[in-house]
């Protein structure tokens, strides 16, 4: 169980996890956005294009719709022309929902059921610090994992190890040293391998 944290702190340390991808965003080079990530089905654009869903996704579920009242508007390509304003815009908008007075406080509708409204901030979080990690190292940028979010992610992903495999959207486990250090061993209990995240490499 991860320890409490206050809105404002979570709230900060989203901010810092998705500056941290936004940075990267803008960091890929012109001639790398089709290159793989540590995600096996996914492009450097893909993993983008994900993330920058996720984001557009917030307003309208802190305003309390439905998945099915979204629908499909954000499916396929939001990246367009430009990725990195695609993902400056989406960000933004995303960070004045969650900032809003009670927003952490209300219930969303997410696919798998209703969450209360910082849990679903903890869990796009987590999100963030990952995939900054999978983007850093699609792109050859420094992935080093922040201490105070590796904290974080590991004291939110821990207890739900056995069901992350089980819900198909994680590979289980990749078995690291016990004295690896915890950047490791948050990115491989994802699923990821950390000596071998890109395949050929």
């Amino acid at each position: 169980m991860s320890a409490h944290l206050t809105d404002s702190a979570l709230l900060a340390l989203r901010a810092e996890a998705v500056d941290r991808f936004g940075a990267l965003v803008r960091a890929v080079p012109d001639d790398a956005w089709q290159a793989p990530t540590p995600c096996a089905d996914w492009t450097v654009r893909q993993l983008v294009n994900h993330l920058t869903a996720e984001q557009l996704w917030v307003p309208d579920l802190l305003a309390g719709a439905t998945v099915a009242e979204v629908g499909d508007r954000f499916d396929g390509d939001v990246l367009g022309a430009d990725p990195a304003g695609a993902w400056t815009a989406a960000e933004a908008a995303a960070r004045a929902a969650f900032a809003a007075p009670g927003a952490l406080r209300r219930t969303v509708h997410l696919s798998y059921g209703a969450r209360h409204a910082d849990g679903y901030a903890r869990e796009m979080t987590v999100d963030a610090i990952v995939h900054a990690w999978d983007l850093a190292e699609a792109i050859g940028a420094d992935s080093t994992l922040d201490p105070a979010a590796t904290a974080f992610g590991l004291a939110e992903l821990t207890p739900q190890q056995d069901a992350l495999a089980a819900s198909g959207l994680f590979d289980r486990p990749v078995p690291v040293p016990a004295d690896a250090d915890p950047g490791t061993r948050l990115i491989a209990l994802t699923g990821r391998d950390p000596a071998h995240p890109l395949p050929g490499r």
